[in-house]
């Protein structure tokens, strides 16, 4: 398999493992999006590293395999191809991409799916389709202006350059730079510290952040407003508040 699942102490590591790029062929994508599938059913994963290893994220597709098909197969295809990202896009649980080396292409777009991204300092993302006489197919165009704002996602997006991640810190394409080496356990420490939390508290902040961007505001607030009410009826609700009330503030436990 091009991609794995590893799970340990409420922590899911989707490593793509397709050396020497982690090129995203069509059975690669199938692959991730059948396991985002299954991180979103599975109770004992309760936060998700993105992972492409120690020396790339994911470098884009697989060019060889996307030249041979014509314009009738890519109409097939398409859908598909975006489906497999929001999937991970859609998993109610925080994820967080660990970027090392490349994530250009659909690297980047599969980057831009995570809650969170923390790159290496060898990191360079980028989106260059453009050179290859195409655009992002994979949620590039409307993630990437939803993320970063559309004036410099054109400029990404209609020079096709890449940006190292200084650069993609001060753009806002990625929320942290640590050394290259360091890049998994850091992603993993986030992971690791949310999977602790109160998970449909957290899928509640997820949806309604993910969803009000989407719609105006009155109705994002009506979103907010139902998942509020709602966590009134859990048992994370009221194991955080007895916490606070008895013991103080961020003591509570909610495993």
């Amino acid at each position: 398999m091009t991609v794995h699942l590893e799970v340990a102490e409420g922590v899911g590591t989707l490593r793509l493992d397709r050396p020497p790029m982690n090129a995203l062929d069509i059975a690669t994508q199938d692959r991730i999006k059948e396991l985002a599938e299954e991180i979103t059913r599975r109770e004992d994963v309760r936060s998700v590293v993105v992972y492409g290893g120690e020396k790339v994220f994911a470098a884009g597709a697989d060019i060889k395999e996307m030249r041979a098909m014509d314009h009738a197969a890519m109409v097939a295809r398409a859908r598909g191809l975006q489906d497999s990202f929001t999937a991970v896009a859609r998993i109610p649980k925080p994820v967080v991409a660990a970027i090392t080396g490349y994530a250009l292409g659909g690297g980047c777009e599969l980057a831009l799916c995570a809650d969170y991204r923390i790159a290496g300092d060898n990191a360079k993302l980028g989106q260059p389709e453009i050179l290859l006489g195409l655009i992002p197919g994979a949620g590039g165009t409307q993630r990437l202006s939803r993320l970063i704002g559309p004036s410099r996602a054109k400029d990404l997006i209609f020079t096709g350059r890449h940006v190292r991640a200084d650069e993609a810190l001060t753009l806002g394409l990625v929320d942290r730079v640590v050394p290259a080496a360091d890049v998994y356990t850091e992603a993993h420490a986030w992971a690791a510290k949310l999977a602790q939390g109160p998970a449909i508290a957290l899928r509640a902040a997820k949806e309604s952040v993910d969803a009000g961007l989407e719609t105006d505001l009155d109705t994002g607030l009506a979103i907010e407003r139902n998942w509020f009410a709602g966590l009134f009826a859990t048992e994370d609700r009221e194991r955080g508040m007895k916490s606070f009330v008895e013991e103080g503030p961020g003591k509570a436990k909610f495993l």
